[in-house]
């Protein structure tokens, strides 16, 4: 029985017990977005409003690009999206919400009703798709399903084309509201639902797939796989995002990559063509923010993201990349393309995502200081230094205040670009999002859970302070720290392979990346959250340097209380990861919370009452909480902890041994019901006590003349529908058509 079925049989069913009960509306809760849900508009405008005329034509032709091409992620996160937004995209052209409102009264919905809809169809633009892109649950409509058919029918947009209304309906209305156990999460095979493969696909699919990739030496950062039955055969599709559907030689390039191959005795073949109308877009507003270019470098950048997504080639986004490195300091901040792989199961493909941001000067002062310091910082991280880079490449790293973060969710802080091989020798950027800060983090204290009393307060003052040292140190000493051991295709070595020696065995290294692989491809599906602990790690030793705390402003009582504030909001997020496991998989859906989970285990394992966790009842006489960090041991038995830990992290990572890295990370990534703490029944309490995520609402650019205006909306679900509906109204029925046809063809992979 799916959960929807089990909420309704709630209503008649009397005989439950308050226990059950309660864990069934628990559950349940993890499928809606409530109806309180926060919702926050991003304030640029102050920052636009600095902006000279050609940077603003600059930022809003970057927007454009960007956005069009985030519509890409309707159709990378589940079968149903890009039809449920184009429906939703229909209604509210024809009638905003404020209007729809009285048609939903007639149509028999009461208030919380048609609010439940307004909240469903914000978090569905918000998220880009039906599952959350924090924590990848499904969420459906917190109504019944023959009401909201009710207020369809009803729409004006109804009324005016019935038929067109009711096949929309009927192509997603089924998995707009089905919570059947595969659906209730992305994932791979039976663990969930994907469109980065078709149906049929497996894990052993996806590695013969990479292996394939690899020894194209074609990545997989914009791909999909699709598995088909050839007369009996097998045969593997790989498709890559362009503009262009047909194979031609791209200029620059050797050889192209589409074709057919035979691989370990089965067929693939490689074509161009995916989202080819979005990519259009996205190149026709790359190529009109050129002229708006303020160097050299920016425009050389546009035209090989031009030319990445005209033909699908990772090459040269890598390319623009290394330009987009080269433009320090610039005023308007931008990058797009599909960077983060979270969300493919297997770990190697991206999703689409576009952001263009103004710099702060006042906080990227401050972050500038850190960058000067790296050098002095890097040595005091536990591993030796034949497994730091040969060279600290020094990189931009700004405060922005985001005026466009297109894509399925918005982050607080980026390292970037994600390609292994410029990060190592090229160098990247780390940016930190101001305005997202400002307001993802504010806390009220009724809300704060897990915390004794006596912490709250210093929660609240010290939570802004501290995570935005936790973001610098993360990003930039984090992601930017470590060496891959690497053999090139000539056999030569980047370490001397006769003296670097193992601190973990004491004997010489044995293992390291050949020319093909990467982090990404050889660690899968675990790399992304086993990099993402590893940073968060590094954020939490080094911010014990006073150097560190001083650049940032901290000094004293304010330093010790800023420092405490980090370690107890890492040790707390640890806890509210678990909402993001899944115990009929056993799996994460969430990198960042299964890294912060791993912290937690590892210091409680530290021992001497460095961190207490215990169940209680909560004075609503329901199960509770509570978390505790010994201050006096955070620079002594927590510091050794994260050492430890921290080292081998390194250590694995750097000499590619999967096998150790797996193990070790799987080990403390286990959820179960045995040992000192019950994590199974502790995630049931989190799950009752949770708070949902934030949405964001965006504004918009328009060109009025030779001018462009700035379009604000206000911070409600409302906002944000009218931010969307308006984001696409040039060319709306167009763009709907395309998104369906582009839905429709895919249709038959996923059964």
């Amino acid at each position: 029985m799916n959960l929807f079925s089990i909420r309704s049989n709630q209503r008649t069913n009397r005989s439950l017990s308050p226990v059950l009960t309660i864990r069934l509306r628990m559950v349940d809760s993890q499928y809606y977005l409530p109806n309180d849900i926060g919702i926050s508009k991003l304030d640029c405008g102050e920052a636009f409003r600095l902006l000279s005329p050609q940077e603003k034509m600059y930022a809003h032709y970057l927007s454009r690009a960007a956005w069009y091409g985030s519509l890409a992620v309707l159709l990378q996160t589940s079968p149903e999206s890009a039809n449920i937004f184009v429906l939703l995209q229909r209604i509210f052209r024809k009638q905003n919400p404020a209007q729809l409102e009285k048609v939903a009264t007639e149509a028999g919905l009461t208030s919380d009703e048609y609010k439940a809809f307004l909240v469903y169809a914000a978090g569905l633009y918000a998220n880009m798709g039906n599952y959350k892109s924090f924590g990848d649950t499904k969420f459906i409509p917190n109504l019944p399903k023959d009401k909201l058919k009710a207020l369809v029918w009803a729409s004006q947009a109804h009324q005016d084309q019935p038929a067109e209304i009711e096949s929309l309906w009927d192509s997603c209305s089924y998995l707009l509201f089905s919570l059947e156990d595969r659906q209730k999460q992305l994932g791979l095979g039976d663990k969930g639902i994907t469109t980065y493969f078709s149906g049929n696909c497996s894990l052993e699919d996806a590695e013969l797939a990479q292996r394939f990739l690899d020894s194209k030496k074609l990545s997989a950062y914009n791909t999909r796989l699709f598995k088909r039955d050839n007369g009996g055969k097998t045969c593997y599709e790989v498709h890559l995002a362009s503009a262009v559907q047909k194979d031609c030689a791209v200029e620059g390039e050797s050889s192209s990559w589409c074709g057919s191959f035979i691989f370990e005795e089965k067929d693939f073949t490689v074509t161009r063509g995916d989202y080819a109308p979005l990519m259009k877009k996205v190149c026709c507003n790359l190529q009109q923010a050129q002229a708006y270019a303020a160097n050299e470098n920016q425009r050389k950048m546009l035209e090989e993201y031009s030319r990445s997504f005209t033909f699908g080639s990772v090459e040269a986004h890598k390319e623009g990349s290394r330009y987009w490195i080269k433009d320090k300091g610039p005023i308007v901040e931008s990058y797009i393309g599909f960077i983060e792989s979270y969300r493919d199961p297997f770990g190697s493909r991206g999703e689409f995502e576009g952001f263009v941001a103004v710099v702060n000067k006042a906080m990227s002062e401050r972050f500038a200081k850190l960058v000067s310091s790296a050098e002095v910082l890097l040595p005091e991280l536990p591993w030796p230094r034949e497994f730091e880079k040969d060279t600290f490449l020094k990189p931009d790293f700004t405060s922005l205040d985001v005026l466009t973060f297109a894509g399925s969710g918005i982050p607080a802080g980026i390292n970037i670009p994600n390609y292994d091989d410029i990060r190592q020798s090229e160098g990247f950027k780390n940016v930190s999002l101001g305005n997202v800060l400002a307001v993802a983090y504010a806390t009220q204290k009724e809300k704060l859970t897990f915390l004794l009393e006596e912490d709250k307060d210093l929660f609240i003052k010290c939570k802004g302070p501290s995570f935005e040292v936790q973001v610098g140190l993360h990003e930039l000493l984090g992601h930017g720290s470590g060496k891959l051991f690497v053999r090139d295709d000539k056999g030569k070595f980047n370490f001397d392979k006769s003296k670097v020696i193992n601190p973990e065995t004491g004997e010489p290294v044995s293992s390291w990346y050949q020319d093909s692989e990467t982090w990404d491809s050889k660690f899968s599906t675990v790399a992304s959250s086993y990099e993402e602990c590893r940073a968060e790690c590094v954020g939490l030793y080094l911010c014990l340097n006073k150097q560190v705390l001083s650049i940032f402003g901290h000094e004293g009582q304010d330093a010790d209380d800023v420092v405490y504030i980090n370690w107890l909001s890492m040790v707390r997020a640890g806890l509210l990861g678990l909402e993001f496991y899944t115990p009929e998989s056993k799996s994460w859906r969430q990198a960042h919370m299964q890294a912060r989970f791993v912290i937690l285990r590892v210091l409680l394992e530290a021992g001497e009452d460095l961190v207490g966790l215990e169940e209680v009842t909560g004075q609503d006489g329901k199960p509770d909480a509570h978390i505790t960090l010994d201050r006096s041991k955070i620079h002594t038995v927590g510091k050794n902890a994260i050492h430890r830990f921290l080292c081998k992290l390194q250590v694995f990572k750097s000499t590619a041994n999967v096998e150790g890295g797996r193990a070790l990370y799987e080990h403390y990534s286990t959820v179960s019901d045995s040992g000192a703490h019950n994590f199974l029944r502790l995630r049931e309490t989190v799950l009752l006590r949770k708070e949902a995520r934030k949405l964001f609402v965006q504004a918009n650019t328009r060109v009025n003349g030779d001018k462009v205006e700035l379009v604000e909306y206000e911070g409600s679900e409302v906002g944000l529908i009218n931010s969307f509906t308006e984001r696409f109204q040039d060319d709306a029925e167009q763009l709907e058509a395309d998104l369906l046809e582009m839905s429709k063809k895919d249709a038959p992979c996923w059964c």
